[in-house]
């Protein structure tokens, strides 16, 4: 007992709870049939019998419900489960028969009709069963990922509380500054202009679930105009915006694919930087992509990665499995592209 415990403890919590159940009911059948058939071959039946259940509601929840009929291919679906139940059936039925009649009973039990269609119809009871276990399954796994978020939301709020150093005191001193320098150099006054909205945008929008697109597109472009500035020659953005209404998003949604350009895509070297940036709002999802010339030394495959990973962690927190990320390099570009559901 103390080794299973061990073993249970190591695990997350969906997984521990299933090991939990399929323990419950090997130790209720070894209970029942104990009396009986004593300690080995209760133990012995106990373990073919709970083995045939997992595998009747993991064959249904984990291939054919989700691989068939998810697809829509329901009349495949149902043969393909009808097929299963039969094959299930008879083989548990066939398989604790010959077990009972070559070691246990002195009088063998005759295999009939009857009774493997009573171990095919135990298989289609387990597997309704099943529909019941995976309701449960994707509630514990609901629950997990709200408690993450929360964990994940709560976290980024006491960073947030961490790095706002009197943010109205630096946004006033910043308009002062912006005020000074329009006087003498508009062209910096603007560049202030922009990091104040940029400033503005982590205080007020990123603690926020959501925020509107049309002030994500802002930030975005507030950003580029300050990226460029550090760039010693030409970097062309074009940024093709096809949006339909100002729909709301995850705050920072969009920024790992430019922030990965600006820090691992441009070649210093070349006198004119190409980058490409498309947002298309089409049946209620949005699709953002980037293209960037690869520098002539790979640096930005070498060093990309990590921002990726995390995106894609921070979407399966938001989205769990409902949304497309795909990277793909070229002799020449790099393409990221990103779906996200509306």
């Amino acid at each position: 007992m103390v080794f299973i415990m061990q073993f249970l403890k190591g695990m997350e919590t969906t997984v521990r709870l299933q090991w939990l159940v399929w323990l419950f009911v090997f130790f209720i059948l070894f209970l029942a049939m104990l009396p009986e058939d004593g300690f080995k071959w209760s133990a012995g039946f106990s373990l073919i019998n709970t083995s045939f259940y997992a595998i009747v509601i993991y064959g249904n929840i984990s291939l054919l419900y989700p691989k068939v009929y998810l697809k829509g291919w329901k009349v495949s679906y149902v043969s393909a489960a009808i097929g299963f139940l039969v094959t299930a059936g008879l083989s548990r039925g066939y398989l604790i028969l010959y077990l009972y009649n070559t070691y246990v009973s002195k009088q063998p039990e005759p295999v009939t009709i009857r009774i493997m269609c009573n171990y095919v119809a135990g298989a289609a009871l387990i597997f309704m069963l099943s529909f019941i276990f995976r309701i449960a399954l994707a509630y514990f796994k609901l629950k997990r990922h709200a408690e993450e978020i929360m964990h994940e939301k709560a976290q980024a709020e006491l960073n947030m509380l961490k790095l706002q150093v009197q943010p109205h005191f630096l946004f006033n001193t910043l308009n002062n500054i912006y005020y000074e320098a329009y006087r003498d150099s508009p062209r910096t006054a603007v560049l202030i202009e922009r990091l104040s909205e940029i400033m503005r945008y982590f205080v007020d929008e990123s603690p926020k679930n959501t925020v509107f697109l049309s002030t994500e597109i802002k930030f975005l472009e507030n950003y580029i105009t300050l990226e460029k500035i550090r760039i010693p020659h030409e970097t062309l953005v074009k940024f093709t915006k096809q949006v339909e209404a100002d729909c709301r998003i995850p705050p920072m949604l969009l920024m790992t694919f430019v922030e990965n350009i600006f820090k691992h895509g441009i070649d210093k070297t070349k006198t004119e930087n190409l980058i490409e940036i498309w947002l298309i709002q089409k049946d209620s999802q949005l699709t953002f992509k980037t293209q960037n010339q690869l520098p002539v030394h790979g640096v930005f495959e070498s060093k990309q990665g990590s921002g990726i990973n995390n995106l894609k962690k921070r979407l399966t927190l938001l989205y769990d499995s409902n949304f497309e990320l795909h990277t793909d390099k070229t002799s020449k570009y790099f393409i990221a592209s990103l779906t996200v559901p509306l």
